[in-house]
């Protein structure tokens, strides 16, 4: 009987707590100005792209909320080099979790672990296109702002810090060499809550 009131007791509080809670789904659309960092990076340009995707804003309290993202964002750099500029295309579908604190009324700022796929990987060079090697998934770490009005629109700025190398470490007869290149996007976007 003990159990079975303490049972009782936990779905009635746990209802509370998912009543008071707001989610809200949306979609955005952005500018990206991406590029590589690290010491094998140093003659590395940006490239400047697009993003798509959608948002969930679960609101935890009234000044806390966990926004989970899944965008296509597309990523790289560029290089001059001797026989032309090089594009390298670095596309992935990134997923952001990002815990969202409001700071004043429709402020706020965000933070949290990204996992990006890597869909797109080649570097291009008048119309010839070779794979980059990069790997299939990238660990970054996200920060930003964001502003929501009341009618659902939000505008986003936002950088993420690669923390995984972009293309993983070369043997080359027993002696492994580590490339130091991480992804670095600053974006800007916009999009609607419905």
């Amino acid at each position: 009987m003990r159990n079975l009131f303490l049972v009782a007791a936990v779905a009635v509080l746990s209802f509370t707590t998912v009543q008071a809670q707001s989610i809200s789904f949306g979609a955005k659309a952005g500018a990206n100005f991406a590029s590589l960092n690290g010491d094998d990076a140093d003659d590395l340009d940006g490239r400047t792209s697009f993003q798509v995707g959608g948002v969930v804003n679960i609101g935890i309290s009234e000044l806390f909320a966990v926004q989970p993202e899944v965008v296509y964002s597309a990523q790289g750099y560029t290089q001059d080099t001797a026989f032309g500029e090089v594009k390298g295309k670095l596309d992935y579908i990134n997923i952001p979790v990002l815990a969202d604190f409001t700071l004043a009324e429709g402020f706020s700022l965000q933070g949290g672990p990204q996992v990006g796929i890597n869909i797109t990987d080649e570097a291009e060079l008048d119309g010839e296109t070779a794979s980059i090697g990069a790997e299939s998934v990238d660990f970054s770490a996200a920060i930003g702002a964001q502003y929501r009005t009341p009618l659902g629109l939000f505008f986003q700025a936002r950088y993420s810090i690669g923390l995984s190398n972009v293309i993983g470490d070369t043997t080359i007869e027993g002696v492994t060499f580590e490339t130091d290149a991480k992804n670095s996007v600053l974006s800007v976007a916009a999009g609607w809550f419905f």
